[in-house]
């Protein structure tokens, strides 16, 4: 299935590629969904993904799912800023070229100023990453 097909698929299946400044432009381009309960993030894995492998890299599986794991921490803090203090990976699998790696998050629990939250990344219902992680709320400025 070419690039194109895969994107047409993915927006007949409500994705949506978001344009974000910072860091995550450039691991981009990311894809978002929303769901029951919450929200899902996406990377088409292309050529600028692959490691040396010829998988996509660890480093982009790991972005992507800090990314859904922030930004769901952000939501669960009424968008109060966090930061990612911890985040422990576990990989289970491997993402080729042309495939699509799905994130999801959810809070586990929330203390005083910290957050304590799991995420997955998966490609056709399979994970290939699940994470466990720390984040602290900032103080909002106003």
């Amino acid at each position: 299935m070419t690039d194109e097909h895969t994107r047409i698929r993915l927006e007949a299946t409500n994705w949506t590629v978001r344009t974000l400044k910072g860091f995550i432009e450039q691991a981009g381009p990311l894809w978002t969904r929303r769901e029951d309960g919450g929200w899902a993030y996406g990377l088409l894995c292309d050529a600028t993904h692959l490691n040396p492998a010829a998988r996509m890299h660890g480093g982009a599986l790991v972005t992507l799912l800090d990314h859904a794991i922030s930004t769901v921490a952000w939501e669960a803090c009424e968008r109060a800023p966090c930061v990612t203090l911890q985040l422990d990976t576990q990989f289970l699998g491997a993402v080729r070229e042309g495939e699509f790696a799905e994130a999801r998050a959810g809070v586990s629990h929330k203390t005083g100023g910290l957050v304590f939250m799991r995420g997955a990344v998966t490609v056709d219902g399979q994970p290939v990453l699940m994470a466990q992680a720390i984040l602290k709320v900032l103080p909002t400025t106003r």
